[in-house]
Order: C-alpha cells, then sequence, then structure tokens
C-alpha cells in the first residue's frame, strides 16, 4: 500500500510506505519447500555446495526477520492511517488554513471525508488535503 504524502498534515515524503506484492514474493512455506527439495536432492559432485544446515538455518532466520519487517510495516501503515483520521476528526468545528495552489484559504472545518481510508477536511464547501492544512485554531463561537 502506497501512502501518499496528500493525505497526511504537513510533508512526510521520506516516509511514502509502499508494500506492493509481485509474483516474486514468497512466503515462508514457499521457502520451506525450496529447501525441502533442496536437501533431498544433494549436489551430484558429493560436494554440500553451500547446502549445510547452518547455511539453511542463517537463510530462514534472514527470512523470518524480512517476514517480519514486513508485517510490522502494515501494521505501521495502518496505524498512521489510524491516527490521521482521528486528526482529521478532532478538527471538525475549528477554524483552519489550508494552502492550496499558492493561495491561502480559511474557514472552519464543515466536515470530514474518507477515501480508501484516508480522510480530506472540508472548508468553505470545498475538500482539501490533509497535507495542505497550515494551521488550525478554535472555531468562532
Amino acid at each position: 500500500m502506497e501512502i501518499s504524502p496528500n493525505f497526511t498534515i504537513g510533508s512526510i515524503d521520506q516516509a511514502i510506505v509502499k508494500g506492493k506484492e509481485s509474483n516474486s514474493d514468497m512466503d515462508m512455506d514457499d521457502f520451506i519447500k525450496i529447501m525441502a527439495a533442496s536437501l533431498k536432492m544433494p549436489s551430484p559432485d558429493g560436494e554440500s555446495g553451500g547446502n549445510s544446515s547452518t547455511d539453511f538455518m542463517g537463510q530462514m532466520i534472514q527470512f523470518s526477520t524480512m517476514e517480519q519487517l514486513n508485517t510490522l510495516t502494515e501494521t505501521l501503515s495502518t496505524t498512521m492511517l489510524m491516527t490521521q483520521q482521528q486528526q482529521a476528526l478532532a478538527m471538525i468545528g475549528k477554524e483552519a488554513t489550508v494552502v492550496q495552489d499558492g493561495t491561502m484559504v480559511k474557514g472552519t472545518v464543515e466536515k470530514v471525508k474518507f477515501f480508501n481510508g484516508y480522510a480530506t477536511i472540508q472548508l468553505n464547501g470545498k475538500d482539501y488535503y490533509m497535507n495542505n492544512v497550515q494551521e488550525v485554531g478554535l472555531g468562532q463561537s
């Protein structure tokens, strides 16, 4: 999942998370099948050829670590989306300033809309991305 910088408060271009899956992705089951096949069919020259049990254990540990990092990345992405949604909801009724195409727009946050889990705010009847928010303050009473 790619998190667009348009849906966050401030600029987080360095924090864009990509989690695309392709046919080349392997899971632990695939790795174990390959390892088992390699153990069943030893090298014809009688040498281990890098197929020692310690090599396999090292490879399994590396693969397991990568799998856990992918899970952590997905969890962080979900947490970031939930945090961003909560930030947007907390802005309802507050005075906000956004900048879009070099123009500053001020108004009261009328509502929050969600698109694929991402939040946008509505000021003066127009929707704005969260990264356009420059300032938030108390609404006029």
